[in-house]
This record gives C-alpha cells, sequence and structure tokens, in this order.
C-alpha cells in the first residue's frame, strides 16, 4: 500500500472509531467518493447492516451471491429481508453454467469433499468469480466481518486496503460481540436465518455447513472435514502495508 493511502486510511479510522454503527455508516457514504457496494448471505451480522443501510439503499449497491447449493432457509429469510424492508433492492450473481458442468465432470457433484484444492476450486466457482464480477467498478465494499470471528480477522481495522480487488473493504461491525449482534436483532425485530438458533452460528452452502457444538471455535461447521483456517476465499486478510 502507498504511504498516502496508508496515511488517509489511518486518519479515516480514528475519525470513525468513537462513532456509534449508524453514524459510522453515514461518515463513510459521506466522505470516501466512489461506488459503494454491500454483500450480504443473509447471516446474523450482514442483517444487521442491511437494516442499518435502510436509510442508504438509493447509495449503496446490495448484493448476493446464489451459489446454488443453499440451504432452504436461507432463501426463506430472504424472501422476509425483502418483506421487512420494501424499497429494498438486492441484486444476484450466480456462477457460470459452463464452470459448473466442467467441475462436475472433472471432479464429481460433490468433489469438494475429497481435497482442500476441489473444495477451493469450488469456492472459486460458485463465490470468488461471481464476487468479482459483483466488486467491479466499486471502490468501498461494506461487510459483516467482525474481528472474533476467526484469529486471522483480528488484525482488521475498520477501513483497510484490499489489494486484491483494488478498494477499502469497511467492516463496520468489526468490535462488536456475537452478544450484541444478536442484541440487535432483538431490539429491531431483525429477520434471521432460522437455522441460526439451531447451532449454525456460520451458514454458507448446504453440503459445507453443520451446526456448532457448545465450545467449537464460531466457523467450526464451515468445512468441518478440514483442519486450518476456515476461508472460502472472500475475504482473505492481507498485511496493511504491503
Amino acid at each position: 500500500m502507498d504511504k498516502i493511502r496508508q496515511e488517509t486510511l489511518k486518519n479515516w479510522n480514528e475519525q470513525i472509531d468513537q462513532l456509534s454503527l449508524k453514524e459510522s455508516i453515514a461518515w463513510v457514504l459521506q466522505h470516501v467518493e466512489g461506488k459503494v457496494v454491500f454483500s450480504t448471505s443473509f447471516g446474523i451480522e450482514d442483517q444487521v447492516i442491511t437494516h442499518y443501510l435502510e436509510p442508504h439503499y438509493d447509495s449503496v449497491e446490495l448484493f448476493t451471491l446464489d451459489t446454488g447449493r443453499q440451504f432452504n432457509e436461507t432463501y426463506e429469510v430472504f424472501q422476509k429481508t425483502q418483506s421487512k424492508y420494501p424499497n429494498l433492492n438486492i441484486k444476484t450473481y450466480y456462477p457460470e453454467e459452463t464452470d459448473i458442468q466442467e467441475y462436475y465432470s472433472k471432479s464429481g457433484v460433490n468433489g469438494f469433499y475429497n481435497s482442500i484444492e476441489e473444495r477451493k476450486q469450488c469456492c472459486f466457482i460458485r463465490k470468488v468469480k461471481p464476487l468479482n464480477k459483483a466488486l467491479d467498478g466499486a471502490s468501498v465494499w461494506i461487510t459483516g466481518l467482525r474481528a472474533e470471528q476467526s484469529a486471522n480477522r483480528e488484525t482488521m481495522q475498520f477501513l483497510e486496503w484490499d489489494a486484491d480487488h483494488q478498494l477499502i473493504k469497511f467492516n463496520p461491525l468489526l468490535l462488536f460481540t456475537l452478544e450484541e449482534v444478536e442484541a440487535e436483532v432483538d431490539q429491531y425485530n431483525i429477520p434471521i436465518n432460522s437455522l441460526y438458533k439451531k447451532g449454525y452460528l456460520s451458514i454458507g452452502c448446504a453440503p459445507c455447513t453443520r451446526a456448532i457444538e457448545p465450545g467449537e471455535d464460531f466457523r467450526a461447521g464451515r468445512w468441518w472435514w478440514e483442519n486450518g483456517k476456515k476461508e472460502c476465499g472472500l475475504h482473505i486478510h492481507t498485511d496493511q502495508n504491503n
């Protein structure tokens, strides 16, 4: 990252450090130029952000990635969200049919269980490529990431430079605890995925997600047959100074 951009982001982070969630979103939309997008997977964090973006729906492009392997409960909360926020428009991005056909031919319909490499390839086809399309031309990408979700997210900032996508990533819920997120849901009657209260704290594709057991890590239910970091490639945190 060049020194000027690094200093700018440092200054902006200091500006919003003490602001509320509502205030920080308004500040970023007022002070950071360019196209702003928000990616939602309809997880509990994303639902809270969708609620707080309601006054700004005209200023932010909301989108979701339909991988084709999602839980029906995810589509149900999608519908409930549209009903609660009638002015909401969520654009949907899908994987390329030819990519899916090639993957099935080479690895099989559930080839992602065979190896980490084949799982990552499936994530690339179903998530990363559609995401790249969705982020095309964007200057700011709003996410629902929180620092306590996993160890490799603890060094994040509210505003940080995403070198892979050449844009600013904004993490408004960065310092929220899960209990604080749940409190927002309760206070504003925000619809959430019905699987959440069944132990699915991190919900992805149906074949790759299970409920977590008491005491397990937040993301233990994602790709549970693998060891190591549980990421699909959408949010790979890189050094701020690179």
